[in-house]
């Protein structure tokens, strides 16, 4: 039995569940309802009451129902009051109506009514009524309470089927009610396990959530929020986003609440922020998304907050070394650029532009190596911005380039200029030390609306000009410095077609005799570059030796001279003992120079190596970053001789002189020229003489250019000499007659000067 009662009572809906606030919205509805139903009673009543007492019963009775529905405090109460109030009301219309079947159906509907409440109570209390009504009424009023005579005669079994209709009714109410609240619990189920999801996501994630009411009140927050703001475990009651521990920096900035306000779609911002506790600041970027109802009212703004201030420091740090150079800080030639060409864009006045090089970098780096060399340009960058105004552009473009650019008055950079040169006047401490640095400045003056790269290249052609100049010193851009950059241009691009085998522009070689001073026969000749352009204008190596050391192309030439040079050994086998080339700094560096020898004396296996001479200067072995005396010996395995050109001229001539495996010593011609008259030179002479001998080595004395000089060397014992008293270089064609003649008419009884050719020759 209990267990029967017990499956019964669980399948019954279990009442109540409402929230108060829907509980009161429905009971204001029914309470609203039995006072329309009362002053509708009233009306119908007055037309058809028959006795004005019935009315007055019916009011009298409803009255104290509709007062207690709005007085009483207990909410069961009130909707038992409403219930019988709705059954009053009921039976009075069927009274009223002398008992119309059709009259019963009010009590039909106040049954669905009162379903509202989802209460027992009520619910039972007007089913109860309805019982009592029909079977106390209907036996004691048939009359009020059946319309029709067959029910007045039995008014027990019509008050039975009338209340088994009314039970039918309201059985099925309360079907629906159970099946609403099997569903409000399914929902309700659903709700919770969304809610508890929702919990753990909110609670749990590692990104600081937060949940504001509209007016900006926080509804919630989580562990990482609480943690990220360092804020206590318990909030104070009406704790708001204005109260929190951080203060937006630019406080102009519209608030992120009204931003969600007013925008239907989530707002994601970044923005900097000043921390309350310790004044840091730091950057958040908040992504936040209104929550609203179906009338579009705002009813939460959910906040995920990340802050990003390691983020904002490295792409600022990136943003930093992008526009700066990373040794001296100063700006980087692509930020240079740019800030430039807005400042011409944007300058009224002219903007001086300063270029400026450090003189003989490469010495300080080769001599006290690069971590000096960074040094020196960290300190020199500290002395520029010393002198550079502020607000000045001031830029390292690459290795020892720095520039400045400066708005102002015409003669502003000028002044800067000779500013940094005579800061300069005194050294720079450097690692501890003091190192004397000078620099070569190039100045010019841009306008608005000049492209900037003119105006820097301008600067760079204005400095090259002083640093050709000697250096250490100061040189302002005219259209005139533009003349040597083109010509220079010019020769390279010239320099490229004839390397690359172009017919119209020629790299032929010019030979200028050495003679030997016993005989007066040509022993052999110096191989001098030239070209030939398609106009066939000659050109001497002035006009593109230079382009070719600057861009490297010296070496190529270099290998395309030293060919030549063997090819035209090869014609002149039977009758020129050797030829000399010479070779530069660059060359000699080069790590496939003595390959690239070898490569040329292997392609011609029958000519005797010793008849190469390699020709280098003092200043090429003091400029060579490679060990001179291994790379000399590797060429001197290879059979070929090395002759030290322009001796005398260097610092060190006697200690390159034992040290080095050269085979020929070349007296510069500044000790040959008026050596019959100045008996020091003679004594020099005489000396280096004594020393090449002892150490095996023959001479050449270069630039001999008068008689006088010419017999003095020979009386000396000067072996051989080469200069324009005897030829000045010639090309091909021209010195093969003269070293047919040379060879012809060379004697041993002497020699005599041609006065036609200006050679000697055999006599």
């Amino acid at each position: 039995m209990a267990t029967w009662m017990t499956r019964l009572r669980d399948r019954l809906p279990a009442g109540g569940g409402l929230r108060d606030e829907d509980w009161e919205g429905r009971h204001r509805l029914l309470t609203v309802l039995l006072a329309v139903c009362m002053v509708l009673l009233t009306v119908f009543g007055v037309f058809r009451a028959e006795h004005p007492a019935d009315l007055l019963i019916i009011d009298g009775l409803l009255l104290p129902f509709l007062v207690g529905a709005v007085r009483l405090d207990n909410r069961r109460a009130r909707s038992i009051v409403v219930a019988l109030g709705f059954a009053v009301a009921s039976a009075g219309f069927v009274a009223l109506c002398h008992g119309l079947t059709e009259a019963h159906f009010s009590f039909f509907i106040a049954v669905a009514a009162l379903a509202l409440y989802r209460d027992w109570a009520p619910f039972g209390v007007f089913l109860a009524a309805t019982v009592l009504h029909h079977a106390g009424f209907g036996v004691t009023e048939a009359g009020h309470t059946f319309g029709h005579h067959q029910a007045q005669m039995h008014p027990l079994v019509w008050a039975l089927l009338h209340g088994v209709a009314v039970l039918a009714a309201a059985g099925f109410h309360v079907i629906a009610w159970r099946l609403t609240e099997t569903e409000e619990q399914r929902a309700q189920e659903n709700l919770d396990d969304s809610q508890a999801q929702l919990g753990v996501a909110f609670d749990e994630t590692p990104v600081p959530m937060a949940m504001f009411a509209p007016d900006g009140r926080i509804l919630r927050i989580n562990p990482a929020y609480r943690a990220w703001l360092r804020l206590p475990d318990r909030l104070p009651d009406g704790f708001r986003v204005a109260d929190l521990p951080l203060a937006p920096v630019d406080e102009t900035e519209t608030s992120l609440m009204r931003l969600v306000t007013e925008s239907r779609e989530p707002t994601n911002v970044t923005r900097q922020y000043r921390r309350a506790d310790d004044g840091s600041l730091i950057w958040v970027q908040t992504h936040a998304t209104g929550l609203r109802d179906r009338n579009g009212r705002l009813r939460l703004v959910l906040a995920h907050c990340i802050d990003v201030t390691a983020t904002r420091d490295h792409e600022a740090e990136l943003r930093y070394q992008v526009r700066h150079d990373s040794l001296t800080g100063l700006l980087s030639r692509q930020a240079f650029e740019h800030d430039l060409a807005l400042l011409l864009e944007s300058s009224a006045e002219p903007v001086g532009v300063i270029y400026l090089d450090v003189d003989r970098f490469k010495s300080i780096n080769d001599g006290a190596g690069h971590g000096t060399g960074d040094d020196v340009l960290r300190a020199l960058a500290a002395r520029l911005a010393q002198v550079v105004p502020d607000g000045a552009l001031l830029a390292r473009l690459a290795g020892d380039e720095f520039i400045a650019a400066l708005p102002g008055p015409s003669g502003t950079g000028l002044r800067v200029g000779n500013g940094i040169l005579a800061s300069l006047a005194g050294p720079l401490a450097v690692g501890g030390s003091e190192l004397p640095v000078s620099v070569s400045i190039g100045i010019t003056t841009a306008f608005s609306g000049m492209p900037a790269e003119e105006v820097v290249l301008a600067a760079d052609t204005a400095m090259y000009a002083a640093k050709r100049a000697g250096g250490n010193r100061l040189q302002v851009f005219t259209e005139n410095l533009r003349v040597p950059v083109r010509e220079r241009i010019a020769a390279e691009g010239r320099l490229r077609r004839a390397l690359s085998g172009e017919l119209r522009v020629t790299l032929p070689l010019w030979f200028q005799p050495v003679v030997t001073t016993a005989t007066g026969r040509i022993a052999g000749a110096e191989a001098l570059v030239r070209m030939r352009t398609p106009d066939d204008e000659i050109l001497t190596p002035y006009h593109f030796i230079g382009a070719a050391e600057e861009t490297g192309l010296i070496v190529k030439l270099g290998e395309h001279v030293l060919r030549s040079a063997v090819d035209h050994l090869l014609h002149w086998s039977d009758r020129l003992g050797y030829v000399s080339v010479n070779v530069s700094p660059r060359q000699l560096a080069e790590p496939d120079f003595v390959p690239m020898v070898a490569g040329v004396l292997a392609g011609v296996p029958g000519l005797d190596p010793s008849r190469i001479v390699l020709e280098i200067t003092e200043t090429a072995l003091l400029a060579s970053t490679v060990d001179v005396s291994e790379r000399l010996a590797s060429l001197k395995r290879l059979g070929v001789r090395i002759a030290l050109d322009d001796f005398g001229t260097g610092y060190s001539s006697l200690t390159w002189l034992k040290s080095l495996p050269a085979d020929i010593v070349k007296l510069d011609r500044s000790f040959v020229a008026g050596l019959a008259g100045d008996p020091r030179k003679a004594s020099i002479i005489q000396a280096v003489l004594w020393l090449a001998h002892s150490l095996g080595m023959s001479t050449i004395a270069e630039g001999v250019e008068e008689p006088s000089d010419w017999e003095a060397l020979r009386a000396a014992g000067c072996p051989a000499v080469q200069g324009y008293l005897f030829s000045k270089p010639l090309p091909a064609p021209a010195f093969d007659r003269m070293l047919l003649a040379s060879h012809e008419r060379a004697t041993s009884d002497g020699v005599h000067l041609n006065e036609t050719t200006g050679t000697v020759l055999a006599g």
